[in-house]
C-alpha cells in the first residue's frame, strides 16, 4: 500500500511540473564574414542547448556560408543549420524565412553580430514558463563600448521607461534579443509588413501586429545579448534616417502616441558623445581584439 501511494505521488508531482518549451535561434545573415563566428559560438555554449541554431545566409558575397560550415564540422554535435534565402535580398523576408523553417515552440531571433549571454536560453525558457506571455525580449550590452556593464544598466533602465511610458500598452521588441512563441508567429505571419522600401523597423512592426491581436509581450530583465555599437559608425546623415525609423514604423499603423518618440530623442542625444567614446574604445583596445562580456 506504501509503495502504491509513493508510486502516485510521483506520478502526480511530475505531472505538475511544467514542460520547458524548446528553443530555436534564427539569425538573419548577410556578408557577416566578421562577426558570425563569435555569435554561434555563443549560441552553441549554453547552460541549456538551443533544439535549433538556424543561420539563413541572403546571398552573402562574402565568407559568411563557408565560416558557418566550418562551425558545423567544428561543433558537429550541435544543431547548426545553414539555410539559404535567395529569392529577395533584405532583412524581413530572410527573418521570415527563418521563422518559418524553425520548428521548435519559441522562436529566439537575433542579429548576426549578437553575443548572446551563456544562460540566455535558459532564460528564455523562464520567461516563456507563463503561458500567457507570446513574446519576450530584454536589455543588450554593447562589447564594443567602454564601460559594458554600466551601459546594460542603462539600457535596461531605459526599456522599463519605455514600457512605463506606453502604459503597458505596447511593448516593443528588439532585433537583436527577442523570441515569440511559433504560435504567435502563425498568427501574424502573413499581415507583417514586407517594407520594400526599406524605411521602418521590422522589430517595432512585428510588436505592433503582436499588440493588434493582443498577444502579450514581455520583457524580461535576466534574457541578456551582447551586440555591437557598430551603428555608430553611421555618418550623422545616415544615423538620422537610422532613428526616424520609429517615426515611420508608427505611421504606417496609425500609432500617435507621443511618449512612444521617447527613444527617438535617445538615440539622438547619445549620437555624439557615444561615438566618441567609441573611437576613444577601439584606440585603446589591442590591434586585431573585439570586446567581449
Amino acid at each position: 500500500m506504501q509503495a502504491d501511494r509513493s508510486f502516485v505521488d510521483a506520478v502526480t508531482n511530475a505531472a505538475v511540473v511544467p514542460v520547458k518549451p524548446s528553443v530555436s535561434i534564427v539569425i538573419p545573415a548577410y556578408n557577416e564574414e566578421g562577426v558570425i563566428r563569435q555569435c554561434l559560438i555563443a549560441a552553441v555554449y549554453q547552460s541549456v542547448p538551443a533544439d535549433e541554431i538556424i543561420v539563413v545566409d541572403n546571398m552573402s558575397k562574402d565568407r559568411t556560408a563557408e565560416i558557418v560550415r566550418q562551425m558545423q564540422q567544428e561543433y558537429p554535435e550541435s544543431p547548426i543549420i545553414l539555410l539559404s534565402q535567395d529569392k529577395t535580398q533584405g532583412l524581413i523576408p530572410t527573418r521570415n524565412f527563418g521563422l518559418n523553417s524553425a520548428t521548435s515552440d519559441v522562436l529566439g531571433r537575433i542579429d548576426a553580430d549578437s553575443v548572446l549571454e551563456p544562460d540566455w536560453v535558459e532564460q528564455v525558457q523562464k520567461s516563456f514558463a507563463d503561458p500567457s506571455v507570446q513574446a519576450a525580449t530584454g536589455p543588450v550590452v554593447y562589447y564594443d563600448m567602454p564601460m559594458r556593464r554600466f551601459g546594460l544598466k542603462a539600457d535596461d533602465k531605459m526599456r522599463q521607461l519605455m514600457l512605463r511610458l506606453a502604459k503597458h500598452q505596447y511593448h516593443f521588441l528588439f532585433g537583436s534579443n527577442m523570441a515569440l512563441r511559433r504560435s504567435a508567429w502563425e498568427t501574424i505571419r502573413d499581415e507583417t509588413c514586407l517594407d520594400e522600401k526599406d524605411e521602418m523597423h521590422e522589430d517595432i512592426d512585428l510588436s505592433l501586429h503582436l499588440a493588434d491581436h493582443d498577444l502579450r509581450v514581455q520583457y524580461w530583465p535576466q534574457m541578456v545579448s551582447g551586440m555591437s555599437a557598430r551603428r555608430l559608425e553611421d555618418s550623422p546623415r545616415d544615423y538620422r534616417y537610422y532613428v526616424t525609423r520609429f517615426d515611420r514604423t508608427y505611421k504606417a499603423h496609425n500609432v500617435k502616441k507621443m511618449a512612444l518618440k521617447a527613444p527617438m530623442v535617445v538615440f539622438f542625444s547619445v549620437y555624439f558623445p557615444a561615438k566618441l567614446l567609441r573611437a576613444i574604445h577601439a584606440a585603446n583596445a589591442p590591434q586585431g581584439r573585439r570586446g567581449g562580456l
